[in-house]
């Protein structure tokens, strides 16, 4: 293996290491805000967990390249019926919620 191929091998895992930590950082924040948004609206966060749904490459409003993450969780009102609710983040930066018959579309500039 000459020095070259070790860079790049280097610079890609360094990459791969980045965005895995970069992707956890982004759940944690999405979890936070869901769990936030039940609290205010007495819903319950069903399960206590989120699902990454999609995942992108999109241009920021100054021109910088970011990923946008939509996350989907279920929550209730203390009925029997499970809703869905989406958050989709720019970054590390809240986009978009949705609570569908609780909260119409959010959305904040990013």
């Amino acid at each position: 293996m000459n020095m070259m191929e070790s860079i790049f091998l280097l610079a890609l895992l360094g990459f791969c290491a980045w965005f895995w930590f970069d992707t956890q950082h982004c759940q944690e924040s999405t979890k936070l805000i869901a769990k936030q948004v039940c609290v205010e609206l007495h819903l319950q966060l069903l399960d206590d967990t989120i699902a990454l749904v999609r995942m992108r490459l999109k241009r920021k409003k100054n021109g910088k390249l970011s990923v946008q993450r939509t996350y989907q969780f279920e929550f209730s009102d203390g009925g029997d019926k499970r809703l869905q609710g989406t958050i989709i983040m720019h970054g590390i930066s809240l986009e978009i919620l949705e609570l569908p018959g609780y909260m119409n579309r959010t959305i904040s500039p990013v």
